[in-house]
């Protein structure tokens, strides 16, 4: 993987570990010469990793819609920063330009991404690898609501592997660089378990 998409906050959250995630992601991805992708932001865990993987010598590459400029402030020392017209084109150039997609902690933001891009991959539109950093235990219960979604028969338990977890960023990128997309049907029947 040459380049990872970051999905992260562009606040910074109650707690300096969701800090030190970010800085700590951003180091590996140094280590490993991997270029970061993400949303644009010098502000939150956005501006957090991007300064990190910057400071570290790293390439960065950020997207940003012109219309959000007053909430999310572009960072203006990254190696590219592309302004685009809507949100549904930042989306498409982070898949574009990514090798593989991370999500920090975050909010409705980060999770509308995550789940864009996981939803293409359930539906065989890309192969690339997804992973959650489970920082601190944030994003336990979203575990446990796809668990209970795959329990239910809302999700097939091969569509939940799609999401790869882990607390630890090392642990998680190994897992991602061992992801083998495998062609999938949506659909569940009501025999099936």
């Amino acid at each position: 993987m040459n380049r990872i998409c970051v999905f992260c906050g562009s606040n910074e959250g109650d707690s300096e570990v969701y800090r030190g995630a970010a800085e700590e992601l951003a180091g590996l991805l140094v280590r490993e010469n991997i270029e970061l992708v993400y949303g644009g932001a010098q502000v939150g865990l956005m501006g957090r990793i991007a300064d990190a993987v910057l400071q570290g010598g790293g390439r960065v590459t950020g997207i940003i819609p012109g219309a959000l400029f007053p909430k999310e402030i572009p960072h203006q020392g990254l190696t590219q920063l592309l302004v685009v017209d809507s949100m549904h084109e930042r989306k498409r150039l982070m898949y574009e330009f990514s090798d593989g997609f991370i999500a920090l902690p975050g909010g409705l933001g980060t999770l509308d991404e995550l789940f864009e891009i996981l939803t293409w991959g359930q539906l065989g539109l890309h192969g690339k690898p997804c992973g959650l950093l489970n920082v601190a235990g944030y994003f336990d219960e979203i575990l446990a609501f796809l668990a209970t979604a795959e329990r239910r028969k809302f999700l097939k338990p091969q569509h939940r592997k799609l999401l790869l977890d882990d607390a630890d960023p090392e642990a998680l990128l190994a897992k991602m660089r061992d992801f083998q997309p495998r062609p999938l049907k949506k659909w569940i029947r009501s025999q099936e378990t």
